[in-house]
């Protein structure tokens, strides 16, 4: 199983990270998924910024940034300090949740559940306080700039990988095309690709099997 964080990516696919046991354990609690998430859609955060805009406490998010920061999730902006505050942001570059770089691990395979589910978790959350909502409140261009899409496709696991590669070069190129765009009319935009084999429910021919 693995998962792409593409929001943070400010270089190529080569620069993504494969997450390790304690990077994942630094990630599976919400409010730090939901930090992780404001430095990328944000910019650089400080613990007293980010208490503000998430509803806690400066002493909560600076203990969070600096479990963040043991893991190297997140960095100190050199050079930017406002009195005692210290900034942090996202370093460049994008992760990777991979269930074989803690295979055989059984702490590191809790870990990673623990983290996906709350990243999971959090994505779905944005998902419905956008199009249960928020999406009324948007002009008009966002919203058609806006689209939830499910497709079931009949697909070898080669032609699937094939998908996926297809879907990862078009985000690649999209974002090198505009990467640090700033100006009227933009603004961040989540981009996901969910693609995964549905579960099997194949009947038994078998009579005994088969009976109620």
């Amino acid at each position: 199983m693995t998962d792409r964080e593409n929001a943070a990516r400010q270089a190529g696919p080569e620069e993504r990270r494969i997450l390790d046991a304690g990077a994942l354990r630094a990630l599976a609690h919400p409010l730090r998924v939901k930090i992780f998430d404001v430095l990328a859609n944000e910019g650089p955060q400080t613990a007293s910024t980010l208490a503000a805009i998430l509803g806690e406490s400066s002493g909560a998010t600076s203990y969070h940034l600096r479990t963040l920061a043991r893991h190297d999730l997140i960095r100190e902006v050199p050079g930017e300090h406002q009195g005692r505050e210290r900034w942090w942001e996202r370093p460049p570059g994008g992760i990777v949740y991979d269930s074989r770089a803690v295979q055989g691990s059984p702490a590191g395979e809790a870990a990673l559940q623990v983290a996906v589910a709350e990243v999971h978790r959090r994505r779905h959350e944005e998902l419905m306080e956008y199009f249960t909502g928020r999406i009324d409140l948007e002009p008009e261009e966002w919203v058609d700039a806006s689209s939830s899409m499910t497709s079931g496709m009949s697909l070898t696991a080669e032609q699937t990988i094939e998908l996926i590669r297809r879907i990862e070069q078009v985000i690649d190129e999209t974002a090198a095309t505009y990467r640090g765009q700033t100006g009227d009319g933009v603004r961040r935009v989540s981009v996901r690709a969910d693609i995964f084999p549905l579960a099997t429910h194949t009947r038994s021919t078998n009579s005994e099997e088969a009976r109620p």
